[in-house]
């Protein structure tokens, strides 16, 4: 699959379009499969128990896809998640960000499908595992 924007187009995009969140997403890097992204975790990410909520951890899943899909199909901002799947394996650290792997699975015309393994930082076992699929909107 063809890089169409960059890591530094990517995170330039994710602010324009998620100015929200823009202090906590980064994205580290494109990779062969997708892409890895940061998410600093902060004490509005935190629940009761002293963990990362599901929320946080979705958000992370949910737009790592989003941006490894538009690393290959180029700036969409209208390309939506159209299923989305996440599995909670352990107890995140709730004093470190969480990074994100997204792993394109398929990107089609109209379809990309992506896993999304995320971890705590500096653990070797991932927190969660997420599938999601995207709508690519007709040219």
């Amino acid at each position: 699959m063809d890089i169409k924007m960059n890591v530094a187009e990517l995170n330039i995009f994710a602010q324009e379009v998620f100015p929200q969140v823009s202090d906590q997403l980064h994205v580290e890097e494109i990779t062969d499969q997708g892409c890895i992204i940061r998410w600093k975790v902060d004490a509005s990410n935190i629940r009761p128990g002293g963990t990362i909520s599901g929320p946080t951890m979705f958000s992370a899943a949910d737009v790592a896809a989003y941006l490894a899909t538009l690393s290959r199909i180029g700036p969409e901002a209208l390309a939506v998640t159209t299923n989305c799947s996440i599995d909670f394996m352990r107890k995140p650290a709730a004093g470190v960000d969480i990074i994100a792997d997204c792993r394109l699975l398929k990107l089609g015309r109209v379809l990309s499908v992506s896993d999304v393994l995320i971890y705590s930082e500096g653990e070797p076992k991932p927190v969660a595992r997420a599938s999601l699929t995207y709508s690519i909107p007709p040219k």
